[in-house]
């Protein structure tokens, strides 16, 4: 029966290859400038003293592609086994890798037909950039970037986005020390510390639509956190969804659209209604033009916009428009997920700093405490920074300026790029001079250099150590010398005892197991749901 489904999915559903009009681009090669610069032509590609990428490309849609993919060959192909060892660790049996492999296949099995044109052409380019070792363990070049492009939504839909648990908010008005439109947002997108390591903006100059920049990580053509050259800006936050049947338009598809297609926020709810998403998500739309902010939210089967009649307007994971808000299953995701602890610790860190300059919204965007300031342990998924971003980002739309977080998270330094200086070097940069403005830099979080934040360190690896020898099955012997320096390293979070209860519930060393449950349960815990999941495995030391 399973090779029966395999030559059904290979032979009666194939996905069908877009046809670009001129392959020539293929033919071209890369022009190495110094250590880490690339150019072709206008397009250039530089790693910068951050070591972060700077990519600029330009062209129809197939040449950017395949710019794209020679500039940053490296980075995409490393970028995948990335993400290739982290599915492999998750799925060590190859047997239930195949199985895994077919039933993606047959879930996205019509994907481009929700897909523009234009954005298959372009991910096409980049495939050719593609490794050749996945082609027979992974599926054809093509076929894995597709996929790629739908991760933040599928994994936001089977893991109930504990993926994706973001905070963005925007103010304007008496909220902002200039009056001028200020946003912030963390992308908690977390598959593993070495996923986050090499990210990439990419200045993009369609042949058609708005330039545009984004920053995310190399191979993603979608867009997770951008602004373009008329000031409009879009992030994305995951929401509560049904676990769909089939895949429909990868939302950061669609808020690429948005981004290269859209000038104000009407244009860009006009794109939102056109399009199919299979899950749940809150876009939030930034105008310079109209000089507000909005959230658009989108679920499978409808949409609505919901505009604040002040200030300010704040987005975690949960819906607020008339459409949704009082949806059973949004109402239960309020009551039993971390997203409206979010939402309301958000609401007292923005009217405690009011109005809010640049450095405000960093402190805002780098909050690890909990409401009042309740200590919350490190990484716990209540606070506005959970320690996992994979990158932050804030906006002044009116002024095109953007400012990125450096590694590590949210902590490093944010560094400003000017869109208008940016679109107007193009293909004449000067490769060996800085892109980013230094003066406005915005210093590393002093937390960086504390002990804590060692211990942070130290916590995480030994984390990541009983993770994998109770849900992996990757053998792991804690000594009681670092079962103790772990505990002492994240003394506050139920996450440290509920981790080692797993780990000696494994072992079957109950007492153990059920004494750290006991303490998980006296901390401050994310959730509802979290409280619940607890309490059954405790349930399981009594047996």
């Amino acid at each position: 029966m399973l090779v029966v489904l395999v030559m059904y999915l290979g032979w009666v559903i194939p996905i069908p290859y877009p046809e670009p009009s001129d392959l020539s681009s293929l033919q071209l090669e890369r022009e190495q400038i110094g250590e880490d610069q690339y150019k072709i032509g206008n397009n250039w590609a530089v790693k910068n003293d951050y070591g972060l990428w700077e990519v600029y490309v330009e062209g129809d849609a197939f040449e950017r592609g395949v710019i794209y993919g020679k500039l940053l060959e490296e980075p995409v192909q490393q970028q995948e086994v990335f993400f290739v060892d982290q599915i492999e660790k998750i799925v060590p049996n190859s047997f239930w890798r195949f199985c895994l492999r077919v039933m993606i296949g047959f879930f996205n099995r019509d994907m481009t037909e929700y897909i523009p044109e234009e954005y298959l052409l372009e991910i096409y380019g980049v495939s050719h950039a593609f490794a050749d070792e996945y082609d027979t363990s992974v599926g054809p070049k093509y076929y894995r970037i597709l996929n790629y492009h739908a991760a933040h939504d599928i994994g936001h839909a089977l893991k109930d986005y504990n993926m994706v648990g973001c905070t963005s908010f925007s103010v304007n008005d008496e909220f902002s020390a200039d009056s001028s439109l200020l946003v912030g947002r963390n992308f908690d997108f977390y598959v593993g510390d070495e996923f986050s390591q090499e990210k990439v903006l990419t200045f993009i100059k369609p042949d058609e639509g708005n330039q545009f920049a984004m920053y995310s990580w190399a191979g993603l053509m979608g867009v997770v956190s951008g602004m373009n050259e008329s000031g409009l800006s879009v992030t994305i936050n995951a929401s509560k969804s049904e676990l769909p049947s089939k895949t429909k338009t990868p939302i950061s598809i669609l808020t690429r659209e948005i981004l290269q297609y859209a000038t104000t926020i009407e244009e860009a709810i006009v794109i939102a209604r056109k399009r199919e998403v299979f899950v749940s998500e809150t876009i939030m739309v930034t105008s310079a033009i109209d000089n507000k902010t909005v959230l658009i939210e989108k679920s499978p089967e409808s949409i609505d916009v919901y505009e604040s009649n002040q200030g300010k307007i704040y987005c975690t994971n949960h819906y607020q428009s008339a459409t949704f808000k009082d949806q059973k299953i949004n109402k239960d995701n309020i009551s039993n997920s971390d997203s409206q602890y979010r939402f309301d610790r958000l609401d007292q860190l923005v009217s405690s700093k009011q109005p809010l300059d640049l450095n405000e919204t960093v402190e805002i965007l780098r909050d690890q405490k909990g409401i009042d300031g309740t200590e919350l342990g490190m990484g716990n998924p209540k606070a506005i920074n959970q320690l996992i971003a994979h990158h932050s980002v804030v906006f002044k739309p009116q002024e095109k300026k953007m400012w990125i977080s450096t590694n590590p998270y949210q902590l490093g330094n944010f560094i400003c790029y000017d869109l208008d200086e940016v679109f107007a070097l193009a293909g004449k940069r000067d490769l060996n001079k800085k892109l980013y403005i230094d003066s406005l830099t915005i210093g590393a979080d002093p937390f960086l250099s504390t002990k804590d934040y060692a211990d942070f360190e130290f916590y995480k690896e030994i984390k990541k150590q009983l993770f994998d020898s109770f849900m992996i099955g990757i053998h792991y012997d804690l000594s009681s010398t670092d079962e103790e320096k772990f505990i002492t390293s994240n003394p506050e979070s139920y996450i440290t005892y509920m981790t080692l209860g797993q780990y000696y519930l494994d072992l079957d060393k109950l007492d153990l197991a059920k004494k750290y449950f006991e303490i998980a349960l006296t901390k401050e815990l994310a959730s509802i749901e979290e409280e619940n999941k607890i309490k059954g495995l405790l349930n399981e030391c009594e047996h």
